[in-house]
């Protein structure tokens, strides 16, 4: 009874501080981010990229950009119902030509616009590979998920202040050219700043990275403030305990940093809703960024009925399957496959546009369409 009663304290709290007109370069109100999701509408979508892309650098450098594969696989998406898709970007990008990735990022919302697609960018990401180079991309590893998607920044440059400092042209460059685009729903500043990647990468990933990633956080959300974009800013949480008492360091900091809050999930629903519970108190949007992992019991069938119902967008991870192979499950990096995976870990179409099952996509259409 006594932490309902203190829960309840602290939404009120939170709700009356966060109604106040909101200054330039200050946090949202709850007012202003409530405001945001109610002309929005419910967004559903995935995490795109293009089955051409091993990763976030084969998908934008001017050589592998490939307008054809993401017009037609986001007209895919158009008719599974989806109108948002949540899309990575990478420093060494706009180190290497920010002129071209600003008018790839164009085209590519022109492309999304045409199939009634709004978009939610990424420009940094801690998870995978720590060591990435600009250029041509390495070919993936067979039956390996994700096995070239690389991180931004580099561990080189996150273990080094001076380059972390050098970052700031790179967020402010690419969200002031955007900042008042409709066509872009949200910022995700950071994904998962404090990913040890164990499984794959984790013997060369330096132990104060979770220090180094809450650094980066802190300082990529000033940047981005510093700008006052028109949408919305957020880093989604994704594991530790949630609670206010007992939180750590980097999600307190997203979480009383975001605009909006986002979180990941790849649990079964009973556990998501517990997860959900902790994050209304705050009485912002919630948004759901990554979810879907059938093995593990996050299925669409089983979760996005319920993120319907709660007005939590929701963007499964993956959806051609192509160079990222993510239908193989994460225990691909230390258990061998020699061929497809009994049941696809994410993933909903195949190269040439057919479901992996076809009743799914039905259910897909089904819920998407209906108010």
């Amino acid at each position: 009874m006594r932490f309902r009663f203190s829960l309840v304290l602290a939404s009120t709290l939170v709700m009356a501080m966060g109604t106040s007109p909101t200054q330039a370069g200050e946090r949202w109100s709850v007012e202003k981010a409530n405001a945001w999701q109610r002309e929005r509408g419910w967004l559903v979508g995935c995490n795109y990229s293009p089955q051409t892309a091993i990763n976030q650098l084969e998908m934008w450098q001017a050589d592998t950009f490939d307008l054809t594969t993401i017009d037609r696989e986001l007209g895919w998406a158009q008719e599974l119902g989806f109108n948002s898709v949540r899309v990575f970007l990478h420093d060494l990008l706009w180190e290497q030509d920010h002129e071209g990735l600003l008018k790839r990022m164009d085209q590519f919302l022109t492309i999304a616009e045409k199939h009634k697609i709004g978009v939610m960018f990424v420009p940094f990401d801690s998870v995978w590979d720590p060591f990435p180079r600009a250029g041509k991309q390495r070919a993936p590893r067979p039956h390996v998920h994700n096995s070239g998607w690389v991180q931004s920044p580099g561990v080189e440059v996150l273990q080094d202040p001076a380059r972390v400092d050098q970052l700031e042209g790179y967020v402010k460059g690419v969200i002031s050219h955007f900042k008042n685009d409709r066509r872009i729903h949200a910022w995700d500043l950071i994904n998962e700043p404090d990913n040890m990647n164990k499984s794959s990468y984790g013997t060369k990933e330096p132990k104060d990275k979770p220090e180094l990633g809450l650094n980066l956080t802190r300082k990529a959300f000033a940047w981005a403030r510093a700008v006052d974009p028109s949408q919305p800013l957020t880093s989604g949480v994704w594991q530790g305990d949630w609670s206010e008492e007992k939180m750590s360091p980097i999600v307190r900091l997203q979480l009383e940093a975001s605009d909006v809050i986002s979180f990941h999930s790849y649990d079964p629903l009973p556990v998501l809703q517990k997860r959900v519970a902790l994050l209304q108190r705050y009485g912002r949007p919630l948004l759901c960024t990554e979810y879907m992992a059938r093995p593990n019991g996050s299925t669409f069938e089983g979760i996005l009925p319920y993120l319907k119902e709660q007005k939590i967008a929701a963007y499964n991870w993956g959806f051609v399957a192509g160079k990222t192979q993510t239908q193989y499950p994460w225990d691909s990096w230390t258990r061998e496959y020699t061929g497809e995976p009994p049941v696809w870990f994410h993933e909903i179409l195949r190269g040439d546009g057919t479901p992996y099952i076809a009743t799914e996509v039905d259910f897909l259409k089904n819920l998407n369409r209906t108010k």
